[in-house]
């Protein structure tokens, strides 16, 4: 979903693995420290989070494991593309997500990372729980089955 207009802007890099992977309980917008050169691969859409998560560093936030390529024109100041990225949460979002992820088996997985109307990255991270196999298959399940009913609605109505 690279590059494509949202109502809030344009996608860099959207999470696909993860409302299969687990189950979103709450989602939250935060801001994002980036350098000039990840701020110019984002925008050429060179980012994946698909493996990432956020984690707690000394009382903050922090985005692990998000890949952003080397901006082609960087040079020497070019950046690490496997960075620790600090996220931008008020302290009152800070404690509230502390608190949710001392229980066993949440964690922060980041949905979206995207360009707002203003033009500033920010990333959509969610609170999640991860799923069994057995839930997997029953989200398939409902998928394709949502899938079916529009086709034969589709069929039915052409």
């Amino acid at each position: 979903m690279s590059g494509q207009p949202t109502s809030s802007g344009t996608t860099a890099a959207f999470n696909r693995k993860a409302r299969y992977e687990y189950t979103i309980e709450e989602q939250l917008e935060a801001g994002i420290v980036l350098t000039g050169t990840e701020v110019k691969s984002l925008r050429a859409g060179r980012a994946n989070i698909a493996d990432a998560y956020a984690a707690e560093k000394n009382g903050e936030i922090w985005l692990l494991n998000s890949h952003i390529g080397e901006y082609a024109a960087g040079n020497r100041f070019n950046h690490e593309p496997l960075r620790h990225r600090k996220l931008l949460l008020h302290k009152k979002q800070v404690k509230k997500l502390l608190g949710r992820l001392k229980v066993k088996g949440v964690t922060l997985v980041p949905l979206s990372l995207y360009f707002n109307k203003r033009g500033i990255a920010k990333i959509t991270i969610a609170v999640a729980i991860g799923k069994k196999s057995y839930e997997k298959r029953d989200t398939i399940k409902k998928r394709d089955w949502q899938r079916d009913k529009a086709r034969i609605m589709r069929d039915k109505n052409g």
